[in-house]
């Protein structure tokens, strides 16, 4: 006998649960891609996006995931030998440091750990030092999937701006976009991407990198950029082919259609990123209870540097597999792997577990993944303190 019979639940931080609108709204067969009414459907998809990111700037669209951003991102605003400093709070962001550097970028890469976000005056002095201004750009992650870190873009920038340094602020919204409150013209922002398989309720597949009229022009100057990447005739270009460099992903921009009609036109914005915030505070209000007098930690200290998105949580010298595999096989919920944390922080092992509250989410579905969570804690004899579940509760029920 299995309780997992059912509906199962995919609580990973990406790919995150598909709208049952958005999976029909792709189940279509594939339309002729020179017709009309592609067009016109694609050509509303433009000020959508730019809307998610609260943006007046342009953006491109690709085929390819998150890892791809990074390169697009890249290659488009800088040139061999140019310096990139890189501020990484977990894996993702020394990951895009990694690629900058295989670009032929020259590489500071300023680490906090996994623990702790980006210090604001750590990088104002290193930008204050670059006395004759190699650092062409500053890369960051908004949230790190792997600590659920999440840093404060606006302050970085004003680290920037209090320097008086030119370099480009480049954005790594894949975790946050429609999940943390992001906007990039008011926050400073020059470059953004994000991907599709995350707050945007899509399957993987696409891309997106928003970006100023300042990395504009660096693109200008770019000797990186080759014609796949090139966001100019993905943006400007008088051919539809040009959009994507080829063949439209027809099915995805159907699916995008509807995403962005629940996100953007029927919740709104603002509406989305409240809905994050009290189910996130809802999962940290149940893993406070079970830390009291046990080992289950969440990795991030402050309130205020955790993601809104997904929640990374320690189990001590417990094996956090084994609770991920009892809470998959009883209950049908799949929890995240503690991904690039054994390293750092577990010295070997398995004794971390993450917790998605992103993108396609309520509170019924938040609260089955905490509910299966605590019985897994019971049945396997993991010490713990009570009451999470219940405690959950309440911080969803308050005003």
């Amino acid at each position: 006998m299995s309780l997992a019979q059912g509906r199962t639940y995919l609580a990973i931080p990406g790919p995150s649960v598909v709208p049952d609108r958005v999976l029909n709204a792709m189940h279509r067969a594939s339309p002729d891609i020179y017709a009309p009414a592609l067009f016109e459907m694609v050509r509303t998809l433009y000020p959508d996006l730019q809307s998610v990111a609260r943006t007046r700037g342009e953006v491109a669209i690709y085929i390819g995931n998150g890892h791809a951003m990074w390169e697009a991102a890249l290659v488009n605003v800088l040139s061999r030998g140019d310096h990139v400093l890189a501020l990484a709070t977990g894996p993702f962001g020394i990951g895009w440091a990694n690629v900058a550097r295989g670009l032929g970028a020259t590489v500071d890469l300023l680490d906090f750990g996994r623990r702790n976000a980006v210090d604001p005056q750590r990088v104002a002095d290193v930008l204050k030092s670059d006395k004759s201004r190699n650092i062409k750009a500053v890369t960051v992650t908004h949230t790190d999937t792997a600590t659920s870190v999440r840093n404060d873009v606006a302050a970085i920038r004003a680290a920037l701006d209090a320097s008086g340094h030119p370099a480009l602020l480049m954005v790594d919204c894949i975790a946050s976009l429609a999940c943390d409150r992001f906007e990039m013209d008011e926050m400073g922002v020059d470059v953004a991407i994000a991907a599709s398989q995350k707050g945007l309720m899509l399957p993987p597949g696409l891309g997106f990198v928003w970006f100023g009229e300042k990395a504009a022009s660096a693109n200008a100057r770019a000797d990186m950029v080759t014609p796949y990447w090139n966001w100019l005739p993905r943006v400007s270009g008088t051919e539809f082919y040009q959009k994507f460099d080829g063949t439209a992903p027809a099915q995805h921009l159907y699916g995008l259609r509807a995403a962005l009609d629940m996100l953007v036109h029927e919740e709104g914005m603002p509406a989305v990123w409240q809905r994050h915030e009290k189910l996130a505070h809802a999962v940290w209000a149940a893993l406070d209870c079970w830390g009291d007098g046990g080992p289950v930690a969440m990795n991030v200290a402050k309130n205020a540097r955790r993601s809104h998105a997904v929640t990374t949580v320690g189990t001590g010298a417990q094996d956090a597999g084994k609770l991920r595999r009892w809470v998959e096989a009883s209950t049908g919920v799949s929890l995240g792997i503690g991904l690039g944390m054994a390293d750092a922080i577990d010295a070997g092992g398995d004794h971390h577990f993450r917790i998605a509250h992103m993108g396609h989410v309520n509170s019924h579905m938040v609260l089955g993944a905490l509910g299966a969570i605590e019985a897994g804690l019971s049945a396997l004899a993991i010490p713990h303190g009570t009451g999470g579940l219940a405690a959950a509760a309440r911080m969803i029920g308050s005003a």
